[in-house]
């Protein structure tokens, strides 16, 4: 009976070393264990998205952003009128004004004319009978340059008119 227990003494004790080897070999495999989970852990550094998410993602953006882009054209479109139109009213003024220099220029120059003529005529006198002519075309001139102011008043007028034409067509369109 010795025996047999002495067998079975070894055998337990080579089962035992067996058992501690197989535990030591799988320790050494087992401790890097949490450092391959992390090195083999998956990173997504780009997401796929399916083609319809995609394209919906997209189509509600472009409604998103459709009506402020429209908005702001009109937006800019109404400015540009409205510089377009203040340009043409600027244009209108300034014509407008260069008529008036220069139906101012005309008539101071006809106005020391005919002082020029009313002058001579004076010097002239009365004997020599021309004072009844000086004065015919004195009034001539009065004449002559009171057409002129008028010539330019309609003008000035028509201007106006025009102007105001564009403005009313413009505001029309506008709306």
């Amino acid at each position: 009976m010795a025996s047999s227990l002495a067998a079975s003494v070894s055998s337990l004790q080579s089962s035992l070393q067996l058992l501690d080897n197989s535990i030591t070999t799988l320790d050494a495999g087992v401790n890097d264990f949490p450092r391959l989970c992390k090195v083999l852990q998956t990173t997504r550094h780009f997401e796929l998205l399916p083609e319809p998410t995609l394209r919906e993602a997209q189509q509600s953006l472009l409604d998103e952003i459709t009506p402020s882009i429209a908005h702001l054209l009109s937006l800019a479109s109404n400015h540009v009128d409205k510089l377009s139109r203040r340009e043409q009213g600027l244009k209108a003024k300034c014509d407008l004004q260069e008529g008036r220099l220069s139906s101012n220029s005309e008539s101071k120059a006809s106005a020391k004319s005919q002082s020029n003529a009313a002058l001579r005529g004076r010097l002239a006198g009365s004997s020599t009978g021309s004072n009844g002519a000086a004065s015919k075309a004195a009034e001539l001139r009065r004449l002559v340059q009171k057409k002129e102011r008028l010539k330019y008043a309609v003008d000035r007028l028509e201007l106006q008119s025009t102007q105001r034409q564009r403005q009313l067509r413009k505001s029309m369109a506008a709306q």
